[in-house]
């Protein structure tokens, strides 16, 4: 058993070479790019940051994504979308995304679903990551993930963008959570989507990339720089901030997830 698990664990000729350039860094090593490669990560929703964000993490060597979105590819994702093509139209994102991924490393393990992320699949989906990596467009799905990931202790970091403007924060262990910066009662506005609100080319691309390089960051080091932080980037006037934020003790996420420990 020690010896399958570590030849799984060991990279091969084939991969050193591909990694060479992130293995060469000051403060990133062949243990940092192993631990990668032992990494599970479920990436939730396709589009604008999610399709951006898998590939980024394709190229740079984790494990094992899972893909989730039931969507098909449109005319009007190309603009921003860039993993997709006029020759994509009409087909599932996901599937299209996995073969993408698939193609660009063969060293790597992909698993696509079509659906949407709910209720009935959402524990079985998410327990079994070490990272799940939020890029959805509607406060529904973004509230749920957060109460599994919060419930079962496994990371999360949440992307958006909309218009100019993108965010990113993370939940870990026992952090703040997202509905405690972000109270249901205050954020159930389901028009706030780049659907109906509109959004620039370049917004979900740059969100996605801070959140791809924040999970390299996390799985390779265990590093978590935005853990209860908000980073707030405003696009016109290409500023950016980071703010931190404690828990709110009127969380009802939090409270469930403290009643449930205490059994």
């Amino acid at each position: 058993m020690t010896d399958s698990f570590d030849q799984a664990l060991e990279l091969s000729e084939a991969e050193m070479h591909l990694y060479a350039r992130q293995i060469l860094l000051d403060g990133w090593d062949i243990d940092a790019q192993e631990r990668l490669k032992l990494a599970n990560v479920l990436i939730v929703g396709c589009g604008g940051i999610g399709c951006t964000t898998a590939e980024l993490l394709a190229r740079a060597g984790v494990g094992k994504i899972t893909l989730i979105d039931s969507d098909t590819v449109e005319i009007s994702n190309l603009q921003r979308q860039i993993a997709f093509t006029s020759q994509d139209i009409g087909f599932y994102k996901a599937e299209v995304l996995a073969k993408r991924l698939k193609q660009i490393n063969t060293y790597i393990e992909i698993e696509s679903h079509v659906a949407q992320l709910d209720a009935e699949n959402a524990d079985a989906l998410i327990t079994s990551q070490d990272l799940v990596l939020d890029g959805c467009d509607n406060f529904a799905t973004r509230y749920l993930v957060n109460a599994v990931c919060t419930q079962f202790d496994v990371a999360l970091i949440s992307a958006s963008a909309i218009g100019f403007q993108g965010q990113l924060f993370m939940v870990e262990g026992d952090s703040a959570c997202y509905e405690c910066l972000f109270p249901k009662e205050q954020h159930a506005n389901e028009a706030l989507r780049c659907a109906d609100s509109g959004v620039l080319a370049t917004t979900p691309n740059v969100m996605a990339s801070l959140q791809a390089h924040h999970a390299l960051l996390y799985l390779g080091l265990g590093e978590t720089p935005l853990k209860q932080k908000l980073l707030l980037w405003q696009g016109l006037s290409m500023k950016q901030r980071i703010l931190a934020f404690e828990k709110d003790t009127e969380c009802s996420n939090c409270q469930a997830r403290q009643s449930a420990n205490a059994f």
